[in-house]
């Protein structure tokens, strides 16, 4: 995957579920085709430990793939948030990659937000938004 397009305002409400979440971190799905994101499915953050990994709420994730196979979309991205950075994976952001998707996450320390392709689980590749 080259790049990927985040418009404007989705990258708002992105931004706008990471703070209404910290300290936890939040998650979600984006939607989309051929890297150009069209829709943003927020889901509830299950993990144990919230503040420090993220863990999509298993119900909402299977409606949000199932709402965007309705909408023709595609998975094109996942968003979490770091609310105390790095802006870069964790170990078990790495560890628990399952899509071969862009990897987004939202570092509210330093306002950044970065993609990374997490395929191998072993190798982390950055992706450009």
């Amino acid at each position: 995957m080259g790049a990927l397009y985040l418009p404007v305002s989705l990258r708002v409400r992105l931004w706008a579920h990471a703070r209404e979440h910290a300290p936890r971190e939040c998650v979600g799905l984006l939607g989309g085709r051929r890297g150009v994101v069209s829709t943003l499915y927020p889901l509830r953050n299950v993990a144990d430990q919230p503040e420090r990994r993220y863990l999509a709420d298993p119900e909402g994730l299977v409606r949000a793939l199932m709402a965007l196979r309705r909408e023709g979309l595609e998975l094109v991205a996942i968003y979490h948030s770091h609310p105390l950075g790095p802006d870069y994976p964790s170990d078990s952001d790495v560890r628990y990659a399952q899509y071969d998707v862009p990897y987004l996450i939202a570092d509210l320390s330093r306002a950044s937000l970065r993609a990374f392709l997490l395929p191998s689980r072993l190798e982390v590749n950055v992706v450009e938004i």
